[in-house]
């Protein structure tokens, strides 16, 4: 009689978000194969403390002190043993402690580089939801894992489609695996087609109501803006060790193709699914196997139709700056993403027009000048600078 299978215990950062509640929903289908070690969350106490209630974590962090005390007393009352902590070192230690087996890196921003890299250099399975590690910290990070033996699955969706599609081993560059070119899907956003004349006008509301996919306002936003993309393009050429003019970019409105892969015979590889990131997240949590997601079968017949678009920079500037801050390396792309987030939180509370985030966005760029980004001090005093020189131009509008 064969022993039965050890519980995969996992660690969610960024709990409370999208990609944390899909995550979450996927462990809960199948209690034999995992466990929740801990759940992380910034300030969303009362969504924490629902998901401790049922997951029954070992652990549970978050941002502050007095938001943490408010949990360790609701989990003290319902007779639950979590241990609540707070801070960024509580953060960091919920990503690498040594019970941990998979970690799902799903705190937006650059919030999420410093525990996700510590998951790294422990070893263990990252499932990377939080495309701006790699963003800020292409070179290192890549090295990390590979100097810790990590094992890095791509879970958003695009990244996780290019994943399957590439050969096992496709270190090395693209080429000697035959290769040509990453087609990297995008739905266009909630402003396809739009004008730079009616962009201007576009509101929050409207930005974050995303058409295909559930998600938070942020990474709504850099959808709409085509940043989201820009971001991926960067994640992608780290990822998959392509150059960046080896990465193109596709809008497909249906969002059924995540994406595809071109090689050197004409063969174009792509892979088909529902929008729902349940489906990549299973895949990473189960890789190299395939369990069930909850994700309902793809039915062609209802879609009926494919179509496909290149995108329009001139409207969307976002996507080409972010090609540029990958060309130009170093900590390019780290001042792209600092100045992208403050940029976006301003269009968010209304000091900002929609097209002024990548107006913003290139001023910086312009700006700031670019250093080798070798070590993460660098990279994090890049990110600071981007940030300061965002928001004092801000001020001056």
């Amino acid at each position: 009689m064969s022993e039965p299978l050890r519980r995969q215990r996992v660690t969610v950062l960024g709990a409370t978000g999208s990609i944390g509640t899909s995550t979450l929903d996927v462990i809960a289908r199948h209690p034999d194969r995992y466990q929740v070690h801990a759940l992380t969350a910034h300030c969303s106490r009362e969504g924490l403390l629902t998901q401790c209630l049922v997951h029954h974590p070992s652990v549970a962090v978050l941002a502050e002190e007095r938001d943490a005390a408010w949990l360790r007393d609701c989990l003290s009352h319902a007779g639950l043993a979590t241990e609540v902590r707070a801070g960024e070192a509580a953060l960091v230690e919920a990503a690498s402690a040594a019970e941990v087996d998979v970690v799902m890196a799903a705190i937006v921003g650059a919030a999420g580089l410093l525990p996700t890299l510590a998951a790294v250099r422990a070893g263990k399975r990252v499932l990377l939801a939080n495309k701006e590690a790699l963003v800020m910290s292409g070179a290192l990070f890549m090295d990390a894992v590979a100097r810790h033996g990590a094992t890095l699955l791509p879970i958003d969706s695009e990244h996780n489609a290019i994943y399957q599609c590439l050969p096992p081993e496709h270190r090395g560059g693209l080429s000697r695996h035959g290769v040509t070119q990453l087609l990297l899907t995008a739905s266009g956003g909630p402003f396809r087609g739009w004008t730079p004349e009616r962009l201007a006008t576009v509101t929050p509301e409207q930005a974050c109501a995303h058409p295909n996919w559930s998600m938070g306002r942020k990474i709504s936003v850099d959808s709409a803006t085509l940043m989201n993309k820009g971001l991926e393009l960067i994640e992608a050429c780290w990822l998959f060790d392509a150059r960046p003019e080896q990465v193109q970019v596709v809008v497909h409105p249906q969002s059924v193709i995540h994406s595809m892969a071109a090689y050197s015979d004409g063969s174009v590889l792509a892979q088909l699914g529902n929008p729902d990131m349940r489906t990549p997240i299973a895949y990473g949590l189960a890789w190299p196997e395939r369990i069930d997601a909850g994700v309902e079968a793809l039915d062609l017949f209802q879609i009926a139709r494919l179509d496909f678009e290149a995108p329009d920079e001139s409207a969307f500037p976002c996507l080409r700056l972010a090609r540029e801050a990958m060309q130009a390396g170093g900590t390019a792309p780290a001042i792209l993403n600092g100045a992208n987030e403050v940029a976006v939180e301003a269009f968010l509370a209304g000091r900002l027009s929609f097209p002024g985030i990548g107006e913003l966005v290139g001023e910086v760029l312009e700006s700031l000048p670019v250093e080798v980004g070798d070590d993460l001090e660098t990279l994090l005093a890049a990110d600071a600078r981007a940030r300061e020189a965002a928001r004092s131009r801000l001020d001056r509008r």
